[in-house]
């Protein structure tokens, strides 16, 4: 009995000890186990920071068209001397930025397609068929209702002042309502969605159809893009725009616009005193900001691009940023006495964007040539560029040779 019991005591004991180190070892596991989560965490987080991993999958392999979303518009170039009144004569274009993104893209040798709303007749039918010539796919057209918009525009002129007018109301465009389009067949074989901030300010109902396309093709993995354009004279339904555009921007990859579109449509304050003696490294600095602030508050968004335009005495000063992989690049700086036309320019800086992420480029080469794209833009008559990709390296090349 003796034995048994100090057998049965030592038992306990070891039994006792068993159980101390199996729960330091399980101590030791999940401090382990712990610190490896902590591990893990911190190096996913210093990836996020560091843009890696979200600019690794904005340069995806693309092999598929890139669709532009948006409303066909003609455009009436009265000019200010009254000549159109005298000879009975309106210089007429055709145009809308998200076409004329699609035009630049075709040019450039992106396969591009553009997806708009047209009535079904005869002139629709010539309209198209010119895209096509011009190298512009346009399968998906949507045909209905009885009009197209245009809008009229003082040569020279800016499209924010007075000389602006529109007469879009009940176009075709402007009649969309969600369900209408089939957006998994239309984004069959796309590998990137541009549109732009002036299809939701038409009203509601388009607002819904873009929000509607995004989660069609947020679903597909595709890249999506959008230029901040801002046009007050559009948004005339109810809403303001910090109360729509935000919640498309949180779809998008790449966000273009300024840093004052940025502060109107999504809330983000200008971080800048406007006094007359900012300097250029203040506006630069300022789009850092808001660019940082972009991709804090829509994850999803790899990439920002922003504007700066200053009209002097009829010459201009323009230069440009784009923000992506945690770093601001900025462009060459250009300058000319005398422009021929605003239209279509900031059309022209997105398309660079677009072609210079399609095809691999570096963040500084993407951004210069868009840069340089843009900026001839401003003296070609029309809305859309005629510059060869050949032609803007050329004039690249040239510019930093001197």
């Amino acid at each position: 009995m003796i034995y048994l019991s100090t057998f049965n005591n030592y038992n306990d004991e070891v039994n006792n000890l068993t159980l101390k180190l199996e729960s330091i070892n399980l101590q030791r596991y999940f401090w382990n186990s712990l610190n490896y989560k902590r591990h893990v965490f911190t190096a996913f987080k210093s990836l996020l920071s560091s843009g890696k991993m979200s600019q690794e999958k904005i340069n995806k392999n693309y092999s598929g068209s890139v669709l532009n979303f948006g409303e066909l518009l003609f455009r009436l170039s009265l000019d200010s001397e009254k000549r159109w009144l005298k000879e009975n004569n309106v210089p007429f274009y055709i145009g809308g930025a998200e076409l004329n993104v699609a035009t630049a893209l075709a040019l450039w040798g992106i396969p591009a397609q553009y997806l708009t709303a047209l009535p079904d007749n005869d002139m629709s039918a010539q309209i198209t068929s010119f895209l096509n010539d011009n190298g512009i796919r346009t399968p998906h057209t949507y045909y209905h209702g009885n009009r197209v918009g245009l809008y009229f525009l003082t040569k020279g002129a800016d499209l924010k002042n007075n000389s602006l007018i529109y007469d879009r109301a009940s176009s075709a465009f402007a009649e969309l309502k969600p369900g209408m389009i089939d957006w998994d067949k239309v984004l069959d074989g796309v590998s990137w969605f541009n549109f732009s901030a002036i299809c939701p300010a038409i009203n509601q109902n388009v607002a819904d159809v873009c929000e509607e396309a995004l989660i069609a093709a947020s679903r597909k993995n595709i890249t999506i893009s959008i230029d901040l354009n801002y046009r007050a004279k559009l948004w005339q339904y109810g809403k303001q725009p910090h109360e729509v555009v935000p919640q498309l921007v949180k779809y998008c990859d790449l966000v273009m616009g300024n840093i004052w579109a940025a502060e109107k449509m999504l809330n983000i304050p200008v971080t800048l005193d406007l006094c007359p003696d900012v300097s250029k490294s203040n506006y630069l600095e300022a789009s850092l900001k808001t660019s940082q602030e972009i991709i804090e508050k829509y994850p999803k968004c790899k990439a920002v691009a922003n504007t700066f335009r200053f009209d002097i005495n009829g010459g201009i000063n323009y230069y440009t940023s784009l923000y992506t992989d945690s770093q601001q690049y900025n462009s060459t700086e250009y300058s000319s006495d005398i422009i021929i036309n605003n239209v279509g320019s900031g059309d022209c800086f997105m398309a660079g964007l677009i072609y210079g992420f399609y095809n691999h480029h570096t963040p500084d080469q993407t951004l210069e040539f868009a840069t340089l794209s843009a900026f001839d833009k401003l003296f070609i008559e029309g809305d859309t560029t005629n510059k060869t990709v050949e032609e803007i390296k050329n004039r690249l090349n040239e510019s930093a040779s001197a």
